[in-house]
């Protein structure tokens, strides 16, 4: 045991400094998405699978899946570029969206819609579905 510290706590410190002889082994670069601008941290190799798969560009895995997305949405067929630039331009416009102003009485109004749409929808059929009702006792010898 070291002094000064119990045995769980030298495993921890040992673990700690395993990985970060990891990372530094692996040789990580932080990489930022082209569509929404998240940075993720990531193998050099990963980075370059990923740009040449999207023309050059790199794409975080989010985007990724809504390109492919897009993909399956088309109703003409289209190829991966010209997904990725629908994507593309979806996350632009959606990043020069102004913040609302009141944010409360917005998600309050959006609230009173969703609860109007679903009381004017229509209903299942008012007949009452048969139910199970017992005409006689399960135990004909104890009712005598």
């Amino acid at each position: 045991m070291i002094k000064g510290r119990d045995h769980s706590e030298a495993t921890y410190s040992s673990s700690m400094e395993q990985t970060q002889t990891i990372l530094k082994g692996t040789d990580l670069a932080f990489a930022k998405c082209e569509c929404c601008g998240l940075t993720e941290e990531c193998t050099h190799e990963y980075i370059k699978r990923v740009r040449e798969r999207y023309s050059g560009r790199w794409i975080c895995g989010l985007c990724a899946e809504a390109v492919k997305d897009e993909l399956l949405r088309s109703e003409e067929r289209i190829g991966n570029e010209e997904a990725l630039n629908q994507h593309m331009s979806f996350c632009k416009k959606f990043k020069n969206l102004s913040p609302p102003k009141n944010p409360t009485e917005e998600l309050i109004s959006a609230m009173k819609q969703l609860i109007l749409r679903s009381l004017d929808s229509p209903r299942s059929s008012p007949v009452r579905k048969p139910c199970l009702v017992r005409s006689e006792s399960c135990f004909p010898a104890l009712d005598s």
